[in-house]
């Protein structure tokens, strides 16, 4: 799906299987934005192939949070062509937390790594320039994205339509995920873009979000 010139929307809709939503940056390097689970990698790249676009176009792969429903997929870039980069906090935590909770968090660290970390701040790709926002919570690590130009804000598994991010696995903190949800609220912004179920389009739908998520969701973490 077309969200705007230059960015594309890979909405997972499956209800058999959990999978997280990819987003496609076509800029001067292409980015992905989470690019899922290894198994389900083919709804991304038929996503891809209606754009015109391969996955070894890709030059850069981000992860929200190191869930292997949104990161698993990375293996099937590294070490090719494409970088891949995440929050130092979350690459320490799921390097540790894959020793201790089971087979969810395990994952072949053989078979990738980081090519840098991720850090609060501006992220200039070339001519492009995101906003990094370290937003733990539902991780230790997790990041939002903000894409200040198109006035899009990638939020992971903090904040979905009409909900937010779990707290009751490893790693999860309820006031955290508050303080981080409360940092965002004020930015500018047209597309909020979750990592799982629909965007939410329009500044007055975005706000009033905001508002339902922290007038009735907060008292439920």
């Amino acid at each position: 799906m077309q969200v705007l010139n230059k960015l594309h929307a890979f909405i997972w809709t499956s209800v058999n299987a959990n999978n997280c939503n990819t987003y496609l940056i076509d800029g001067p390097t292409r980015i992905l934005i989470d690019p899922g689970h290894a198994a389900y990698f083919d709804h991304v790249v038929k996503g891809l192939n209606e754009t015109g676009i391969k996955p070894q176009d890709i030059g850069l792969v981000i992860c929200t949070h190191a869930h292997p429903d949104h990161m698993e997929a990375i293996k099937l870039f590294y070490p090719k062509s494409a970088l891949f980069t995440l929050h130092y906090q979350e690459w320490q935590f799921l390097k540790t937390i894959s020793k201790k909770a089971g087979s969810y968090f395990k994952m072949d660290f053989d078979s990738f790594e980081p090519s840098f970390f991720l850090k609060a701040g501006n992220l200039a790709i070339k001519n492009l320039n995101l906003t990094i926002f370290h937003v733990p919570g539902h991780s230790p690590g997790s990041v939002a994205i903000y894409w200040p130009e198109n006035k899009v804000l990638f939020t992971g598994d903090l904040i979905f339509k009409e909900g937010l991010g779990r707290t009751d696995i490893p790693g999860g903190n309820g006031g955290l995920l508050k303080k981080s949800i409360l940092s965002l609220k004020e930015l500018d912004i047209e597309f909020l873009l979750p990592g799982h179920g629909e965007m939410i389009t329009g500044a007055d739908e975005i706000k009033e979000n905001f508002k339902e998520l922290e007038n009735y969701w907060f008292k439920y973490v």
